[in-house]
C-alpha cells in the first residue's frame, strides 16, 4: 500500500466530501461504508 501524507490523506477527504455532497451523500453513508470496507480488507488478510 502506498504511503500518503497526512496533507495529501486531507486533501483527498474534502475531495470525497465535495463529491458525495454533489452526489447527495451523506458523511454518515461514507463512514459506513469504509468501515465495511476495512472489516472485508481484514477478512481477506
Amino acid at each position: 500500500m502506498e504511503k500518503l501524507g497526512v496533507r495529501t490523506v486531507e486533501q483527498e477527504w474534502v475531495n470525497l466530501m465535495s463529491e458525495a455532497k454533489q452526489l447527495g451523500i451523506s458523511i454518515q453513508e461514507i463512514r459506513v461504508f469504509l468501515s465495511l470496507a476495512q472489516q472485508e480488507e481484514r477478512k481477506e488478510a
